[in-house]
């Protein structure tokens, strides 16, 4: 699949989850990371400024916020504005449930603390990202933020749980290890197939020294889909159902 197609089935999805979930009457946006957020953006532009003027947004990433000052939206944080009323975000798989593994761009931990304040929360991706279980599609692992300090402890102990390779995601354009917007490091672990993702962050996350994990479990409540047919196709969890 071409990367035109792909951008073009992330847009689609970008911009059904804006026009269903952003109404006039919405007042506090959250705004997730990553390369489909870019159309989110796009498609909130198009809506006028006059629809724009008496929303809040707050970025999940140092990216997020560079485009919503950018593109002169306003912009705000959780400290001021602790209830959300939607957060729209990408993810690098969802599986059926919609459980997602996040943080394929180190910025899973700012990303769930705006999920969490949401009281819908919305992800967008191509059609790649639409697996039946976390592991099928996505093979890099779930990323990990850890303190530096404790990185090689954690390391040791992600092997206990079922993790043959622990990896310390390393820099591309610079020397070391990849610095997250909150100064710590990242391990991506795989697993395999995750049949149980909520077991799997439950242990993680009780690992001295880790800050949060990019398994996002019972979050999501609809997931958009881009198809390179130039369909979408939308997934409702039973959380939504049940509203």
């Amino acid at each position: 699949m071409s990367s035109s197609l792909i951008d073009d089935a992330k847009r689609r999805a970008a911009y059904k989850a804006v026009d269903e979930y952003i109404p006039p009457t919405t007042k506090v946006v959250g705004i997730g990371s990553g390369s489909t957020v870019v159309y989110v953006i796009e498609r909130i532009l198009q809506r006028g400024k006059e629809a724009n003027n008496n929303v809040v947004f707050i970025p999940s990433s140092f990216q997020s916020k560079e485009l919503i000052v950018q593109h002169g939206l306003t912009l705000g944080d959780v400290d001021a504005y602790p209830e959300i009323d939607v957060t729209i975000d990408g993810a690098d798989e969802v599986d059926e449930h919609l459980n997602a593994i996040k943080g394929g761009g180190g910025c899973h931990l700012r990303e769930k603390v705006i999920a969490e304040a949401a009281k819908k929360f919305i992800i967008v991706a191509d059609h790649r990202k639409n697996s039946k279980v976390l592991g099928e599609n996505w093979t890099r692992g779930v990323p990990i933020e850890v303190i530096p300090f404790a990185y090689t402890r954690v390391i040791m102990a992600l092997k206990t749980l079922g993790c043959g390779n622990p990896v310390l995601r390393m820099a591309k354009a610079k020397a070391g290890p990849v610095i997250t917007d909150n100064g710590n490091f990242v391990i991506d672990a795989h697993f395999g197939l995750i049949h149980d993702p909520d077991d799997l962050m439950r242990k993680i996350k009780m690992l001295t020294g880790v800050v949060e994990v990019g398994l996002f479990v019972r979050l999501a409540q609809i997931a958009y889909f881009g198809n390179e047919n130039g369909s979408v196709t939308e997934k409702k969890s039973v959380l939504y159902e049940t509203e």
